[in-house]
């Protein structure tokens, strides 16, 4: 009689993954450790108000501009808060690959509940805004901020 041969080993244990990427990176690069997609949220008027192209003229008109030209990162979901005048510029839905969210009041306050919501539901949050009070709001509950050159080309 023959003796069985020996059970397998089991495979080796995948090496660690590698660090996220460091700031030098598009906001929103990073993995959560949860997994799961970051998010960025682009304070619309805010990044629209950074270039004095005479976008108070036709605030629907700059929202629609910014959804065309919006640098964002394949690795993340985007979504953008339009507020007030700047919501004709494009329905709630989807533009292209970004998420378009309407502002029923304060853009500030939506951008704030959204940014709560999705960290404590565990994801890497990054706010574009220049806007300083939105920035100590939101890096308060965890999100971390970048500035509007960051999603213009």
């Amino acid at each position: 009689m023959t003796a069985d041969p020996p059970a397998a080993e089991p495979p080796a244990a995948e090496p660690p993954a590698a660090e996220p990427p460091g700031s030098a990176e598009p906001p929103g690069s990073a993995e959560p450790s949860s997994g799961r997609r970051p998010l960025v949220i682009v304070d619309a008027a805010n990044v629209v108000g950074s270039r004095p192209d005479g976008w108070w003229r036709d605030r629907p008109g700059a929202a629609a501009r910014l959804l065309r030209e919006l640098v964002t990162d394949p690795g993340s979901d985007t979504l953008v808060v339009l507020e007030g005048a700047a919501r004709g510029g494009h329905d709630p839905g989807m533009a292209g690959s970004v998420l378009v969210a309407h502002a029923p009041g304060s853009g500030d306050d939506e951008m704030v509940r959204l940014a709560g919501d999705a960290v404590a539901d565990g994801r890497a949050v990054t706010v574009v805004t220049s806007d300083r009070g939105l920035r100590e709001r939101v890096t308060a509950l965890g999100a971390s901020v970048a500035g509007p050159r960051s999603v213009r080309p």
